[in-house]
């Protein structure tokens, strides 16, 4: 146990990897260390949010935070990105056009879900879109650790990216596809036939012995990613391939 990151309130996965649960939403931000480089999964909610997150995971590196990946695009997961600013933001292919045309629908989300009026518009008025689309696969190389993002969906929204950091135990930042504290959501922007198989692609990724971090709740391994995407082929009738 890193009591340095434990006392932060942060979760000290392996040498190279991190991760904080945010309080109301339980949204998982992720942290990946390089040498030269750190990368951050989710920046939370809003920009007050996102600047907390930015100082607490700069002083734990010790480094600027340069690289931001949104693994979809909800507002707890991306309306803190704008206090990232600098840092070269990733996405999936689409998701800097759905951020763009549907900020007013972001902004809205986010209020319905008791995130203040003030700010939900502030974060939605400055939030910058990914400029680094990933229609396959992408790696960054951080220094000393080469990162894979990975467009893995459609599953839980029709843009969704996974983020695979190798090492001698494997983590993969899942998003929302993999959600440990309740049942997946399927909300109107999901695409539930092929969520099943999104699952499979993140199991392909990590193999059995990787940490799975959900979007929501503790990390899993292999065995609980496959017993959701069961549950998911079961609940919207999808035969395996």
């Amino acid at each position: 146990m890193d009591v340095r990151w434990e006392e932060a309130g942060w979760e000290r996965l392996t040498g190279r990897t991190g991760r904080r649960r945010l309080p109301v939403w339980d949204c998982t931000v992720g942290l990946v260390v390089g040498d030269d480089s750190v990368l951050l999964v989710d920046p939370g909610s809003c920009v007050r949010e996102g600047a907390e997150v930015r100082a607490e995971a700069e002083r734990l590196t010790g480094r600027r935070v340069t690289h931001l990946a949104f693994t979809h695009g909800h507002f707890d997961h991306v309306l803190g990105g704008a206090a990232f600013s600098g840092a070269e933001v990733f996405g999936a292919v689409g998701l800097d056009a759905l951020l763009t045309v549907g900020r007013e629908e972001l902004r809205g989300d986010a209020v319905r879900h008791g995130l203040a009026e003030a700010e939900a518009a502030e974060a939605a008025d400055l939030l910058v879109p990914p400029k680094h689309l990933v229609s396959g696969e992408w790696t960054l190389d951080l220094g000393g650790v080469q990162v894979l993002l990975a467009n893995v969906g459609p599953g839980h929204t029709r843009h969704d990216l996974a983020v695979f950091v190798p090492g001698a135990r494997e983590v993969v930042f899942c998003g929302d596809l993999v959600e440990e504290s309740g049942d997946p959501s399927a909300g109107p922007d999901a695409v539930p036939r092929q969520w099943p198989a999104a699952l499979d692609r993140l199991l392909s990724l990590g193999g059995d012995d990787a940490l799975y971090v959900p979007g929501h709740g503790a990390v899993v391994g292999a065995t609980f990613v496959r017993a959701q995407r069961d549950t998911l082929r079961a609940r919207f009738g999808v035969s395996e391939a």
